[in-house]
């Protein structure tokens, strides 16, 4: 299979979309510096601002070293922001800033997104670093040819098994695609709700950073669907694969 040019096709696809994806959301933050905030707040302040007005008072609001490494910990509660984010005046900052704070508000509200993600982050680690193996295993041992003959055997349930445990990455890599999206959505609402942004310029180019952050978990999604598309195939669970006659 490491020698397939499918496979290989694959993978450059999703490096492509990736890297394009990264791309694309560095140079929408950089834009979205040159549009100044009319409300005048930080990063900081925004991120503040909406915490007060959603009443959750055990978040705390940090400064993260690191271009864009911006997060929210569920674990330790806190809200950390890059340099730019935490102590810029523009919409990329403030939009930026509110998505996080989206997370904070689906950890507080148990946004299913938000929990599903948190469950399936080890499990779906582990899947992705072993699932391949396992499914080359069963590959080795003919489970295509099992399939094709109409007999499930040791091969069929070990390739499906490493198919099951590559299929929780790839769930995990929707989740967080819902969960991205549903915490821009949130952060965009608040935003004007509270009159952190205007409508117009400030609120569209808020919505160009954050669409174009969540691209880059929507390229990870497509990528790990592909994958796990190429396993099933090769296993014989979607017909194909290769069989030792």
């Amino acid at each position: 299979m490491l020698f397939d040019p499918i496979f290989w096709l694959i993978v450059g696809v999703s490096a492509i979309l990736s890297m394009a994806a990264s791309w694309y959301v560095k140079s929408a933050f950089r834009r979205g510096t040159q549009v100044g905030l009319s409300s005048g707040l930080t990063g900081a302040e925004v991120a503040r601002r909406i915490l007060r007005d959603q009443d959750i008072i055990d978040v705390e609001v940090r400064e993260h070293q690191g271009f864009l490494s911006d997060h929210y910990n569920p674990m330790a509660k806190t809200l950390n922001l890059s340099p730019d984010v935490y102590n810029g005046r523009t919409a990329s900052a403030a939009g930026v800033a509110a998505h996080e704070v989206g997370h904070a508000l689906q950890h507080a509200q148990g946004d299913l997104s938000m929990w599903a993600r948190t469950i399936l982050v080890y499990p779906a680690n582990f899947g992705s670093m072993l699932g391949p193996y396992v499914i080359m295993g069963g590959i080795a041992l003919g489970s295509a040819t099992q399939i094709s003959a109409g007999h499930h055997g040791f091969a069929y349930w070990l390739a499906l098994t490493g198919v099951l445990m590559f299929g929780i990455a790839t769930a995990c890599s929707l989740f967080i695609v819902v969960n991205e999206f549903n915490a821009s959505a949130r952060a965009r609402v608040l935003l004007v709700k509270l009159g952190v942004t205007r409508p117009g310029e400030e609120d569209d180019t808020v919505r160009r950073v954050l669409n174009a952050a969540g691209l880059t978990y929507l390229a990870a999604a497509v990528g790990a669907i592909l994958q796990l598309l190429y396993w099933a195939w090769q296993a014989g669970l979607l017909g194909g694969g290769r069989r030792d006659d």
